[in-house]
């Protein structure tokens, strides 16, 4: 929907927007609540670069080693509200990952005892 919002405000020059809206098959409302809601997607976008450098100050500073759940809590100890499931978008989004440290495998017999 929002290529088809991009092509109609590229092409608005040289065609009406009734017209544009018609061939296309969007309700000319949709448009214009996509190119009102523009200014709210750069303020989001904004927002998440800003959280993205603090995720990544605290990532580096936990030497890489902290993932959503640690990394969600550090803003909030600090007073700051944000959502985990935004944290773990910005996390996803920006190729910020906890290192995983894994066990070596066990062979059999080399379970430890219960005494």
């Amino acid at each position: 929907m929002s290529e088809l919002c991009r092509f109609i405000h590229a092409e608005k020059a040289n065609y009406p927007i009734v017209l544009l809206c018609r061939v296309l098959h969007i309700a000319r409302s949709s448009y214009y609540a996509w190119r009102e809601g523009e200014a709210a997607r750069h303020a989001r976008q904004a927002a998440d670069d800003a959280l993205a450098h603090e995720i990544t100050v605290l990532h580096v500073a936990s030497r890489r080693t902290y993932g959503v759940p640690r990394i969600h809590a550090e803003p909030r100890r600090l007073g700051r509200r944000v959502n985990r499931k935004r944290t773990a978008r910005v996390m996803r989004e920006r190729d910020i990952l906890a290192q995983r440290f894994h066990r070596p495998p066990r062979g059999p017999g080399t379970a430890p005892s219960m005494r």
